[in-house]
């Protein structure tokens, strides 16, 4: 089917809960592709207002009337059954699609890169695109996060390359058809989807599975699930080209790249790579920590399948600054002498990577953590991997935990992280976020740094931790301020863009 075609198809779009980072992404590719668009959501936003100055009509709450003259709903996996927008178009007998089918719709007629993974997609697909903009391919995109070099999550581009993230915790990145599928590592999680490992990984062999002879899956050999998959499908008799990257030894030289020699450069790292076939290039990079290594060579890889030079393709990372959550520097203290930055590792691999780069940029600096568990089934199955992981920070404080989607389980608290701590280590227990910034300040010292982890509202700690940096003292009583429950109508940022 032609893009025209499978656009047309889609008639006047609504999009429930049209603010969160996944939603939003895909109403600026289809406002972009010329769809008309409306949505809905709790509340105000910065993304709320960008999208109504792109044309699209965006109501705040949730009514049935608000889907009357449209064709086509769109929504996410946080959505619940009984939100009377959702209720209405099935009872209208609507067309109902899930974020990542709409999506899938917008990327017909283009070369599809689809970054999957347990972590690190985000911040890859971000790369990619990047290297792509950076060298003049212009691709259409959509990333489930900030990117200050791009100014948007999403864009539709003219360069015949679509570039998405690809959330595999519903298994809805088994909607797209990549020509390159990167796999940045295969780990048990969204247990409360899948209900196994094995069902995880068999998730990740279907996604492989919708690669052809002429296709592309590159994936880290680093990672015993991800090399898993590859050495799988390479065993295929319709097998697409598969790459592998790691620091691990290659196994196939034609068709793997190996990274060496990494090593911290400032708030950065340097690295030598040797490419499938044998080119050696240098990599530097302005962001911290081994997995990133790992995540922008995925990106050098895709780029180099759709054309692009390793030499241009690796300055083109060097420009890369970040994603949004993604290690982000929030500010110092006044002096300069006390950092603080956010990141959304939500996953005991991701919060040992974060950790990993907060101690490479604190170099002789103590490492602080404010920790914020995300969801309780998440917190029940991971408690002590959680526990271990924080363990390499110098002072941890975990927060209750963030709800999102789920009802409180009886007896998972955030003390099931804290209690497998090794006695008298410097951890506690806070349930008030205020104090917890408070303590933080008061604790920290020049040469530290600062980190908010978690997926749910942690973030909105960073700021008040700079503020409170740049006070001598914070009065025990001033009154604390603590995050308001998550609306259930509104999409959770996680399950909205993973």
């Amino acid at each position: 089917m032609s893009a025209p075609d499978a656009l047309a198809e889609l008639g006047r779009v609504h999009l429930i809960g049209i603010g969160g980072a996944g939603m939003s992404a895909v109403a600026r590719i289809l406002l972009a592709r010329g769809v008309p668009v409306s949505g809905s959501d709790a509340r105000e936003s910065p993304a709320v207002t960008a999208l109504r100055a792109l044309g699209a009509t965006v109501h705040l709450g949730h009514e049935a009337a608000h889907v009357a003259g449209v064709d086509t709903v769109v929504v996410s996996t946080a959505i619940r059954a009984t939100n009377p927008e959702l209720a209405a178009a099935r009872a209208a007998g609507l067309t109902v699609l899930h974020r990542s089918e709409a999506l899938a719709a917008a990327m017909a007629g283009t070369d599809v890169v689809a970054v999957a993974g347990t972590h690190g997609k985000t911040t890859t697909t971000a790369m990619a695109t990047v290297l792509l903009r950076e060298t003049g391919r212009d691709p259409s995109f959509a990333i489930g996060g900030d990117v200050s070099a791009l100014g948007v999550n999403a864009a539709h581009g003219s360069g015949g390359i679509f570039v998405a993230e690809a959330d595999e915790s519903d298994g809805s990145f088994l909607n797209y058809h990549p020509r390159v599928a990167v796999v940045t590592n295969i780990e048990p999680d969204h247990l409360d989807h899948y209900g196994t490992p094995e069902a995880v990984h068999a998730a990740f062999a279907d996604f492989a599975a919708l690669l052809g002879p002429g296709d592309t899956l590159i994936a880290c050999r680093d990672d015993a699930g991800s090399a898993a998959l590859a050495a799988s499908v390479r065993s295929r008799v319709d097998a697409p080209t598969v790459l592998t990257y790691g620091t691990t030894p290659r196994t196939d030289p034609a068709h793997d790249a190996l990274i060496e020699d990494i090593a911290p450069a400032g708030t950065g790292s340097r690295s030598r790579l040797t490419l499938p076939g044998g080119d050696h290039v240098d990599l530097a990079l302005r962001i911290p920590g081994e997995h990133n290594v790992r995540n922008a060579v995925a990106a050098l890889l895709a780029g180099t399948v759709l054309g692009v030079g390793a030499g241009e393709g690796s300055a083109a990372l060097g420009t890369f600054t970040g994603a949004g959550r993604r290690f982000e520097f929030k500010g110092a203290s006044p002096d300069g002498t006390i950092r603080v930055y956010d990141d959304y590792a939500h996953h005991p691999t991701e919060v040992a990577a974060a950790l990993a780069a907060a101690r490479a940029v604190a170099g002789d600096g103590a490492v602080h953590v404010l920790f914020q568990p995300h969801l309780f089934s998440r917190t029940r199955i991971f408690a002590a991997e959680f526990a271990a992981a924080l363990a390499a920070a110098d002072r941890v404080t975990v927060l209750d935990i963030y709800p999102a989607r789920e009802e409180p389980e009886p007896g998972v608290t955030s003390a099931l992280i804290t209690e497998r701590f090794a006695p008298g280590a410097a951890v506690s227990l806070e349930s008030d976020p205020g104090r917890a910034v408070r303590d933080a300040a008061a604790a920290a010292r020049p040469g530290d740094l600062v980190l908010t982890v978690g997926a749910g509202d942690v973030t909105a700690l960073g700021p008040r931790l700079v503020a409170a940096l740049g006070t001598a003292t914070t009065p025990a009583s001033a009154p604390a301020t603590t995050a308001p429950a998550p609306d259930p109508t509104t999409p959770d940022p996680e399950t909205d863009h993973e």
